[in-house]
Order: structure tokens, then sequence, then C-alpha cells
């Protein structure tokens, strides 16, 4: 016999990752992953900390090149380590 069905209450109050299936990473996962608000994340943004695109008043980042910044602390090129390209053409 299967087990039952968990309640349909249960279900919706677990919190469920916003993975974006394009690439991109939310602000509000981001805030989550830094611990701090989500104004916070765009004041970061608005002063070019984070890297992100903005298209009108909205911010894209791309997974790629959030969980880089997240791995080498922010640090930019020419600070002894070696940056891959984030797009790579093809011939």
């Amino acid at each position: 016999m299967s087990d039952p069905l968990p309640d349909s209450d249960s279900v919706s109050r677990q919190e469920v990752p916003s993975v974006q299936p394009n690439g991109r990473i939310t602000v509000p996962e981001i805030a989550r992953r830094l611990s701090i608000g989500r104004l916070a994340v765009y004041a970061l943004l608005d002063q070019g900390i984070l890297p992100g695109i903005r298209l009108g008043r909205r911010w894209i980042v791309t997974r790629h090149a959030y969980e880089l910044w997240e791995r080498t602390c922010g640090m930019r090129g020419g600070a002894g380590l070696e940056r891959e390209p984030e797009v790579m053409v093809l011939n």
C-alpha cells in the first residue's frame, strides 16, 4: 500500500527556490545568499559591485557572472586571478 499524499497546506508552505531556467539569478535569491535585503542588492548593482545589466527598471544578473563574483569575492581581473570569458565565440 502506498503512503498517503501530503497535506496540500504542507506542500504550499515549503519554500521552493526560485531557479531561473534561462541562467539568470533573481534579486531575492541573491539577497538570501548574501543574507541582506533586496534594497541592499539593488544598491550593490547600482554601484557596480555586483555584476548585472540594467534594462529599464529591471536588473539582469546571469547565474554564471554572479557565481564567479561570489567565488572571487568580487575581485576584479588583474588581481592575480585568471578570468574566463563569459561568452565564447565559435567560428
